[in-house]
């Protein structure tokens, strides 16, 4: 479902109606969600042992007793069957944002609501780094990934509620840029930021977001 853009007069609120939320897949027949959960519960156990990066389709195929073609037909390819095992994870942290209580949750105001996002997304990002990274492999993907449409709107609406001016559309994107997985990791292990400098820094992009523009 494309998500709309909110005037800037209105102060919208977020629901399920107006999100992508990862978890609203089509319905499948008994068999095939039975067999879509033993494929990912397989996979999963693969990654905890091994680490996304050492697990193949032929591994995964073997552990979940299936042939690779039923696999592949299943999520298409690697990076799609890593994409499948993070909706777990992204769906609780899209509840604590969407739906939870403030300051991530509705109830707080927009820059506090817009600071513990960003929090909780570097905090959720680092838990689930190894899988961002393997099904972030495909860059055409990169920006059409559901979780990834949620988190520049959720922005957006917060921006627009804070009253942010100019292209706010942008500005969100702009913003979602600096919580990219694979620039988060190479803050944390090849520059050495702190998560606290971290935060810090998205607490910086936010007030700038939001500051009226010089005359």
């Amino acid at each position: 479902m494309t998500a709309q853009r909110p005037r800037p007069a209105e102060t919208p609120s977020p629901s399920r109606a107006e999100l992508p939320v990862v978890d609203q897949a089509p319905r499948e027949r008994s068999d095939a969600a039975r067999n879509r959960v033993r494929l990912l519960e397989a996979a999963g156990e693969l990654v905890r042992r091994h680490g996304a990066q050492n697990v193949t389709m032929d591994a995964v195929a073997d552990a979940a007793s299936v042939g690779k073609g039923t696999l592949f037909r299943r999520f298409g390819d690697r990076e799609g069957l890593m994409l499948a095992l993070l909706e777990h994870a992204e769906e609780e942290y899209q509840r604590g944002y969407l739906f939870g209580p403030p300051p991530l949750g509705p109830g707080a105001a927009p820059l506090e609501r817009l600071d513990a996002f960003g929090e909780a997304t570097v905090r959720h990002l680092l838990c689930n780094m190894d899988l961002y990274l393997a099904a972030d492999a495909c860059a055409s993907r990169r920006y059409t990934v559901p979780a990834g449409v949620l988190r520049v709107t959720h922005i957006a609406v917060l921006l627009h509620q804070a009253g942010a001016v100019g292209d706010v559309d942008l500005v969100a994107q702009a913003l979602a840029g600096y919580l990219d997985p694979a620039l988060v990791h190479h803050l944390c292990t090849q520059r050495g930021f702190s998560l606290e400098r971290i935060q810090a820094g998205w607490r910086e992009l936010v007030n700038r977001a939001v500051a009226p523009l010089p005359a």
